[in-house]
């Protein structure tokens, strides 16, 4: 991924600026998302003005040098990467009692259906999900059309299925991992989070690539 603490010396263009260009755009084969809004897990990078952290007050302001594949694919497709789902910290490797969706960057990611917390504790009534809990709740509370999130174990069903929303986790090779903070190579996959089955059956199509950075994919 190429983390770095400074900004990237190129000229980046924003997030308004890659927007505006879809104003009048229509979807088509070429591009199936013009111009549609989708938010990332913050352990998938990107090579703009967004930090890539994976939650962590470690990593706090890093910046990635190039987009991860499945970015580069979105991108290519005319989606509008708004910005990064916050996640529980590392996708969940740092604790086994961790709270799902919280972060020592990003606090603690509430239910939009049950936002009340244990007060002692800070622990949600009814947890979010995880680790992809702030690309499932993004989705659930309508910040974006559509979010990335990514699974080793559960990752993507657990916070779908929390936040009544529809998810595919991919068979590992199916889409790259280039560019993802890695947990397990033998398991760790990206997939959508979206309100319907077509809606994630359009971005799997997106996603789906042979990628040489990530041999996974050319089996």
């Amino acid at each position: 991924m190429g983390p770095r603490s400074t900004p990237c010396a190129r000229s980046i263009p924003t997030r308004l600026t890659i927007a505006s260009k879809f104003d009048d755009a229509k979807p088509s084969a070429k591009r199936p998302l013009a111009g549609i809004p989708i938010l990332v897990k913050d352990n998938i990078a990107t090579g703009d003005e967004q930090p890539t952290t994976a939650g962590s007050l470690a990593l706090e302001g890093a910046r990635a040098r190039r987009d991860a594949t499945i970015v580069k694919l979105l991108r290519k497709a005319g989606a509008v990467i708004l910005g990064k789902a916050n996640l529980t910290e590392f996708a969940n490797i740092l604790a086994a009692d961790m709270p799902a969706g919280y972060s020592s960057l990003g606090g603690q990611v509430k239910n939009p259906y049950a936002p009340a917390l244990i007060d002692d504790r800070g622990i949600p009534v009814v947890p979010p999900g995880g680790s992809s809990a702030g690309s499932a709740v993004a989705v659930a509370a309508g910040l974006c059309a559509a979010s990335i999130g990514t699974e080793t174990s559960g990752s993507l069903l657990y916070p779908a299925s929390q936040n009544g929303l529809v998810t595919v986790k991919p068979t590992v090779g199916l889409v790259s991992r280039a560019g993802i903070v890695p947990i397990a190579h033998s398991q760790d996959t990206a997939g959508p989070i979206t309100r319907t089955v077509r809606d994630a059956a359009m971005l799997l199509n997106v996603l789906a690539a042979q990628d040489p950075l990530d041999p996974a994919t050319e089996r």
